[in-house]
């Protein structure tokens, strides 16, 4: 870019000095006796008047140093770019720029700041607190759990203008995250509110995003995941120990690479941060083959079949039971070696064993909505063209239900919706500033 421009101001001089000779080529071209003595005074003028422009050019190519606080001559001729700013040094430079904010932004801007919304904490949206040498810790599950079971149980912020609440986003994906230029809309302006935190594939080797992406150096020691078995709850365990290490994480919410977000960070903020007592998490009892079917008799007496419950693996969960899940000693081993073949140990685990010690703590439904109304052990997936503002418009207004927010009925049931594939992203950022108030 830098080199195309200096090109352009080349061009630029070419062309004013160009009509000058062509003008007097011409008048001495002419046969005419009478204009001998024309002639001779336009060649002196035109001799006199390069030998300026040359001048001043070579005025002009000078460094900006030679002219401090710029000059006149840049109107005309501009100067090319200092040697010492780099491509890298003036992309820090636009960096620094803010963008210029779209009237809706400017609106929601507005509404959060009338609402005394905290500002943006300059510590960053990602906590160090659990990183040893800038990376994860990478130690065994077992060291893991007991790590995070040390970490206190209450949220601990600095108060008086210290580190606030944040919650963590935890990302368990099999491979990439082709939704993250989406995400990063998402969470822009809102450091120290958040921590990210993804698990994927060991064998997956992308390449890490550039330090501005909150999702730098945010993918935590990770094991393979099978669908449908244990290792998927290990994952989801792993990712609730490492961010438990954040002693600022008050709530915890789980998601995959096809989610996305359906309103502005602050709206699911808020609804999370200040929802009293409850967590949001599936826990019912299903007759039939796809629930109570999958219930495995070696599994009782800890587990009876009264007891077996089912629910979306999507969960969100607040600090005290995401501590309880990690320590949990008695009905994790039981689900480790018992709930295989069939028994999809990630959509009964945590339903089950809510179910069994917080039963009055469960609000019985997911902040994340999935289309199952086609049958099948696979929800529906949405492309890019049924990706429309009337879709994402209905999808926040409950997707046509209505459900219990600290104790008032309201439309806003679901934050987050999935699965979306890749090529719908582009829609998304489409839509995103003008229907889901970000981007």
């Amino acid at each position: 870019m830098v080199t195309k421009n200096v090109q352009q101001q080349q061009q630029h001089r070419v062309d004013v000095v160009v009509p000058v000779p062509a003008m007097v080529v011409a008048a001495m071209a002419s046969p005419c006796p009478a204009n001998k003595l024309l002639r001779g005074a336009i060649q002196l003028a035109f001799g006199f008047a390069l030998g300026i422009a040359v001048a001043i050019y070579l005025i002009g190519s000078a460094t900006p140093a030679a002219v401090p606080g710029g000059s006149s001559l840049e109107l005309f001729f501009p100067l090319p770019p200092p040697a010492a700013a780099s491509t890298a040094n003036l992309s820090a430079v636009r960096q620094k720029q803010p963008p210029t904010p779209s009237p809706e932004a400017e609106k929601t801007t507005t509404a959060i700041k009338s609402q005394s919304w905290p500002a943006d904490d300059a510590s960053g949206g990602n906590s160090t607190a659990d990183q040893a040498g800038g990376g994860f810790v990478d130690i065994s599950d077992e060291e893991l759990m007991k790590l995070a079971a040390a970490a206190p149980r209450e949220v601990r912020t600095g108060g008086g203008g210290g580190p606030r609440p944040k919650v963590a986003f935890l990302f368990l994906t099999r491979w990439d995250l082709p939704m993250a230029p989406l995400w990063e809309k998402f969470f822009e302006g809102h450091r120290g509110l958040y921590s990210v935190y993804v698990h994927t594939d060991p064998a997956f080797n992308g390449s890490d995003p550039g330090e501005a992406s909150v999702f730098y150096r945010r993918t935590i020691p990770s094991k393979e995941v099978k669908w449908g078995e244990i290792s998927m709850v290990e994952a989801e365990r792993r990712l609730l120990a490492h961010a438990l290490l954040d002693q600022a994480n008050a709530r915890f919410i789980l998601l995959s690479e096809s989610h996305v977000p359906l309103f502005d960070f602050p709206t699911v903020y808020s609804y999370l941060i200040n929802s009293t007592t409850k967590v949001y998490l599936e826990s019912y009892d299903l007759p039939g083959v796809t629930g109570r079917g999958r219930y495995k008799r070696s599994m009782s007496p800890v587990v009876t079949a009264a007891q077996w419950r089912k629910g979306s693996q999507w969960f969100e969960v607040d600090r005290g039971l995401a501590a309880d899940v990690i320590t949990d000693d008695v009905y994790f081993p039981v689900f480790a070696r018992h709930c295989s073949r069939n028994c999809y140990a990630d959509e009964h685990y945590l339903p089950t064993f809510l179910g069994i010690r917080h039963p009055s703590r469960v609000t019985n439904r997911s902040v994340t909505w999935v289309d199952w109304s086609h049958g099948g052990p696979h929800p529906a997936r949405f492309t890019r063209m049924e990706v429309t503002p009337d879709f994402l418009r209905w999808l926040r207004a409950g997707a046509g239900t209505t459900c219990d927010y600290n104790g008032a009925t309201t439309t806003v049931c679901f934050l987050f919706a999935r699965k979306f594939l890749p090529n719908s992203l582009t829609r998304f950022l489409r839509f995103a500033p003008k229907v889901m108030g970000f981007g």
